[in-house]
């Protein structure tokens, strides 16, 4: 796995995302919510449902960032609004997805660390990961970065014929001691 890791380090490039992202972090987003509780959502978001939630995404003071590894795109994380009223503006939250063929080599943690980067360059205060409980990996993924568990709402979802419970987890990323 070290050669793979090392071969990976050295192809990866992070970046804002693109136009020519869309259709590939469609594909992978899509992926998971038709096969993982990552999303919660229940069907696919098709071709004008993704093109509101890249641009989105891709406003001002949000961010969404893209991994290419060799010229494909591997993952992609972003952040955008936390909660509407303007009392949270300066609050966010994230996702991060991988495709299943880039699990497990640090890409999550190096699309996480740099997606924080960019947050503390816009003056975001904190990040908030909504994620579901029995994802372990996106927890601990979370937790390496600093984030830490606030609260977990027991079966407020459902998705595959079951109910989901969901981990609330934070980071603080500029400790402004005023607003």
């Amino acid at each position: 796995m070290t050669g793979s890791r090392d071969k990976l380090a050295k192809a990866v490039i992070i970046r804002p995302a693109e136009d020519r992202d869309i259709k590939p972090m469609q594909a992978i987003f899509n992926h998971e919510v038709e096969h993982t509780l990552s999303s919660w959502r229940w069907a696919p978001l098709n071709d004008e449902e993704w093109q509101g939630w890249f641009e989105e995404h891709t406003t001002d003071p949000y961010a969404l960032l893209t991994a290419e590894v060799d010229g494909q795109v591997a993952g992609f994380a972003g952040y955008s609004s936390f909660r509407s009223p303007a009392g949270y503006d300066t609050t966010v939250e994230n996702s991060v997805y991988l495709s299943e063929d880039f699990r497990g080599m640090g890409l999550g943690r190096r699309l996480l660390k740099e997606l924080m980067s960019v947050a503390r360059d816009k003056d975001i205060h904190a990040m908030i990961a909504a994620i579901t409980v029995t994802n372990e990996r996106s927890i601990r993924l979370h937790q390496g970065l600093g984030f830490v568990e606030v609260g977990r709402l027991p079966q407020v979802g459902a998705k595959f014929d079951r109910w989901l419970d969901l981990t609330l987890l934070e980071v603080l990323l500029n400790h402004n001691p005023q607003p």
